[in-house]
């Protein structure tokens, strides 16, 4: 926990803003929808930010020096790595300690302390096919807290980097039950919570709620925003993620929910100095439509309070 205010406290002088890949609708390391990572990288110095999420693994360069004179070359540092991984799936350790190990290695070099990890979706991206059942079997949920504390002991270990599970639609962790159902059975000395709040919302949570109730265990933040009414044919229609961000269900503030206002407004309140990265799935779309994007949302949140001035403490 933050002892001492910082200096450069405001109305949310404990939340420090950032942006990442996903804001110019890249998911994937490579994909020819998406835009090069140098126009990116301009485009985020452009528009305001000067913190950043790595992205997909492979998307920015993976050599540590060459991805920091790309970064200080613009004036840009990192806030943390994003990696995939799928705790339920005992089968699976091996490979995704692999990947999750090359993007802790680079998230420490980068001087980040956080990792993100996602749960793999049972939808496929791209075309909405069903790859695995929507729910896990008691069996699988019976390891999935010990499995992810023994991921985040490794890496605040070997890495000194914080583990946080970000929650995702069309994933095992989507729905506030299962949210938390996950902190319930994990220790917050290793696992705690990436609160993104459109995927909150997705899946039919409460983002506030959660922090109100959760505060101690959220470790970053992803703020976004989702349409209702594309929200309301998602579950009319049984519409794949993929799906309903091409149906724009992703916004910008202030339209959508949550309120970026009222979750900013609690997360200024916890006793605790965090990350909020921007996030708005936009994939895929034409290049020149990111940045306004970009631009708008950083200016709104700063309305709110809401600055990248300087780094958090990493206390969890």
């Amino acid at each position: 926990m933050a002892t001492t205010p910082s200096p450069l406290r405001t109305v949310a002088g404990n939340l420090c803003l950032g942006s990442a890949p996903d804001s110019w609708g890249v998911w994937f390391p490579e994909d020819e929808h998406q835009v090069p990572h140098t126009r990116f990288l301009d485009e985020l110095a452009r528009a305001g930010y000067e913190w950043l999420e790595l992205g997909p693994y492979g998307y920015l360069p993976t050599d540590p020096r060459q991805l920091r004179e790309e970064l200080d070359a613009r004036g840009l540092k990192v806030s943390g790595g994003t990696a995939f991984g799928a705790l339920h799936r005992p089968e699976a350790w091996d490979g995704m300690l692999t990947h999750v190990r090359q993007v802790a290695a680079l998230t420490a070099a980068a001087g980040a302390r956080h990792l993100v990890l996602i749960p793999p979706m049972y939808r496929d991206e791209k075309t909405g096919a069903c790859t695995e059942p929507p729910e896990l079997t008691p069996e699988q949920w019976a390891g999935f807290g010990r499995n992810a504390d023994r991921l985040g002991r490794l890496l605040l270990d070997e890495y000194d980097v914080r583990l946080v599970i970000h929650p995702h639609a069309d994933s095992h962790i989507q729905t506030q039950p299962e949210i938390e159902r996950l902190l319930n059975e994990s220790d917050g000395r290793f696992t705690n919570l990436c609160l993104d709040t459109g995927h909150v919302a997705y899946g039919g949570g409460d983002a506030v709620d959660l922090i109100r109730r959760y505060g101690d265990r959220v470790g970053y933040v992803h703020i976004k925003q989702m349409d209702p009414e594309v929200l309301a044919q998602v579950a009319a229609e049984g519409l794949s993620f993929g799906q309903a961000v091409q149906r724009g269900v992703c916004v910008s503030p202030p339209a959508g929910v949550p309120d970026p206002a009222e979750v900013i407004r609690e997360l200024a309140a916890l006793d605790a100095e965090l990350f909020v990265i921007v996030e708005q799935d936009l994939y895929p779309c034409a290049p020149e439509v990111p940045l306004p994007i970009a631009v708008r949302t950083r200016e709104h949140l700063a309305r709110c309070g809401l600055s990248g001035t300087r780094r958090p403490n990493d206390n969890r």
